[in-house]
């Protein structure tokens, strides 16, 4: 058994041979991005081995090695197979101050929280009289108490000193008694779990005043940025969905701490978690295997509603807490969607109104006058900045606006510090430029750099650079350090506009209607806060006529999960809607493949 050290650590680790250090270091806890999931094709899984005798690099390995990281012997582990000792140093450049995006429009709703609490005076037992507590307990409610719950039991060890006790309801169900008066500690959490993103909102049940929120990276980005990736990961690796299920477990459990002890709340104190999120970021939580969505006919294990113990998969709340998990269409509409779909007000509207949520995949609903149908579409992780040779995620020193004018290029990058790199909002604005300059071509195949000087655009051509034959466009750059966009990096970008593009069509068509029939485009998640309507139009991803039709109402899936914690109302509604959403498949279009073709174009 071979040994590998890592720099800086005093721990050694096992190898075991056959496996790709990628591998090795993941499986051992060791933090390494890989958007791919360990397929060799994203180029971000970089290490620096310091030690150790190790076979050349491949072709497909030195795509994405400059001759400078060849030559102080970095390579990416994915296709390191170690075969003796080895010591490595981690290159993961950390992500300062995330820009997450944790609130949203709110919509009026009426406090009426499924989780309650009522006070009672228990009668004592005497010697005359020498009932157990369970059936004082019973006594005061009224009713036959059918508690297998030893938890419950150890509850009530505890009330036997204080002459009024409260009781804790779900709904009409009774799962908790507390010693003395705690009607006014009574919190929930609402939960969106995202691709990228994990928010979780501390709520006052009470008030139905959202007290604060907390947002991380989802850290199951370690073992693959986008879904699929996921996915696989699951099917390729024995505790794959055990380390999944763990992580987002985790992140939960820290983040709803954290929120406690900055509000000064107990975390015993909060009895609901309400999670919103797609089907397979659901499935994980809970710890179901996601094989079933990763092939055809991609049906997923459970798309209803889920209403369980928050213990049963470690969640760290009060003993009687529960986990509420909000309903789904299927497994591409997941409960986000239906969450943004109740925030939105789709199911009661008069107007036609399209909702759409853009990220890793495009997910959309069109109402109808209250009628709705629903899409999706994989746009891949290019437009979060993944796949992207500089892209990043809107963290400091990322490049998140971008304008091309013949003085140069003016950015504008997050933390006003130097850029390190491009986010989505970046990424989709300096193609939106790319296309209004006349740096691109209809087809998304860059200009020539000649040709651009012909025309008397010297400043712009300067941009403009070809190596190998390859071209890229220079977006920053400061000695040796360049920040650009390849001519593949626009390629991936083109796929993802044709995706949502030709889905937003598509959708419009199967409902009977034209693009000029919408009264309103309402754009849900992470880029709702943070992009620009000219860049969505200025690429295609939304028709130009509509420009001024388009709203925002932030993150809706968190919205949806705070609606369910504070009224039972909003949450049977909410799984009313659900039912009522078609589901659309776009491959079964006709004529969709031509559809989505017109749509890589760019004006």
């Amino acid at each position: 058994m071979s040994i590998l050290k890592i720099q800086d650590k005093d721990i050694a680790y096992n190898c075991q041979e056959g496996k790709s250090l990628l591998d090795i270091l993941q499986e051992n806890g060791l933090s390494l991005e890989s958007p791919c999931g360990g397929k060799g094709y994203c180029g971000k899984c970089k290490v620096q081995i310091l030690e150790g005798n190790l076979e050349d690099c491949t072709e497909d390995e030195l795509k994405h090695l400059s001759k400078d990281e060849i030559d102080k012997s970095i390579r990416l582990s994915c296709f390191v197979y170690p075969k003796g000792d080895i010591c490595v140093k981690l290159l993961d450049k950390k992500e300062k101050n995330y820009k997450g995006l944790s609130e949203g429009y709110i919509p009026d709703i009426e406090l009426n929280p499924v989780i309650h609490k009522e006070v009672v005076i228990l009668e004592k037992p005497t010697l005359e009289n020498n009932i157990s507590y369970e059936e004082v307990l019973q006594k005061a409610v009224g009713r036959e108490l059918n508690h297998n719950n030893i938890g419950f039991l150890k509850a009530l060890a505890n009330i036997h000193q204080e002459e009024k006790n409260t009781l804790v309801y779900y709904g009409d169900e009774l799962i908790g008694v507390e010693a003395g008066d705690t009607r006014q500690k009574l919190y929930g959490a609402a939960v969106d779990i995202g691709t990228t993103t994990i928010v979780v909102s501390l709520i006052d049940l009470n008030t139905g005043k959202e007290m604060n929120s907390e947002v991380s990276i989802n850290p199951q980005k370690e073992y693959g940025l986008d879904v699929l990736s996921r996915i696989d990961f699951v099917k390729r690796k024995e505790n794959g969905l055990y380390l999944l299920q763990k992580v987002v477990v985790d992140c939960i459990n820290s983040l709803l701490e954290t929120l406690c002890n900055k509000n000064n709340v107990d975390v015993q104190n909060v009895y609901e978690i309400a999670v919103g999120a797609n089907a397979t970021m659901m499935h994980l939580l809970l710890g179901i295997d996601t094989n079933t969505i990763g092939k055809s006919p991609y049906a997923t294990i459970f798309s209803k509603e889920k209403n369980l113990w928050a213990k049963s998969i470690g969640l760290e709340i009060s003993p009687f807490g529960r986990l509420y998990c909000l309903p789904g269409v299927s497994s591409f509409i997941g409960a986000d969607i239906v969450a943004g779909a109740m925030v939105a007000g789709l199911k009661h509207t008069k107007d036609n109104v399209f909702f759409i949520d853009i990220g890793t995949n495009g997910e959309m609903i069109l109402s109808k006058g209250g009628k709705l149908a629903s899409c999706s579409c994989a746009a891949g992780p290019a437009l979060e900045g993944a796949n992207i040779s500089c892209g990043m995620r809107a963290a400091e020193g990322a490049i998140e606006g971008i304008q091309f004018n013949e003085d140069g290029v003016a950015l504008q990058v997050i933390g006003d510090v130097e850029p390190i790199g491009i986010c989505g909002s970046g990424i989709l604005e300096a193609m939106a430029e790319l296309n209004q300059r006349g740096l691109i071509k209809k087809s998304g195949r860059l200009n020539r750099k000649e040709d651009l000087k012909k025309e008397g655009r010297h400043i712009l051509a300067e941009h403009l650079v070809e190596e190998d034959k390859k071209r890229k466009v220079i977006i920053y750059r400061n000695g040796d350090e360049i920040i650009s966009l390849s001519q593949e990096d626009i390629r991936q970008i083109q796929l993802a506009k044709g995706a949502i593009s030709s889905g937003f069509y598509a959708l419009v068509d199967f409902m009977g209607m034209s693009i000029g029939d919408l009264d309103s485009v309402v754009i849900a998640g992470q880029f709702g806060k943070h992009l620009k309507i000219s860049s969505l139009t200025g690429v295609g991803i939304i028709p130009e006529n509509l420009k001024d039709k388009i709203n925002y109402i932030g993150n809706s899936s968190k919205t949806g999960a705070m609606m369910c914690l504070l009224s039972k109302d909003a949450r049977e509604e909410m799984e009313d809607a659900a039912k009522d959403i078609e589901y659309f498949e776009l491959s079964t279009k006709e004529g969709y493949e031509k559809l989505f073709t017109r749509c890589l174009t760019f004006r």
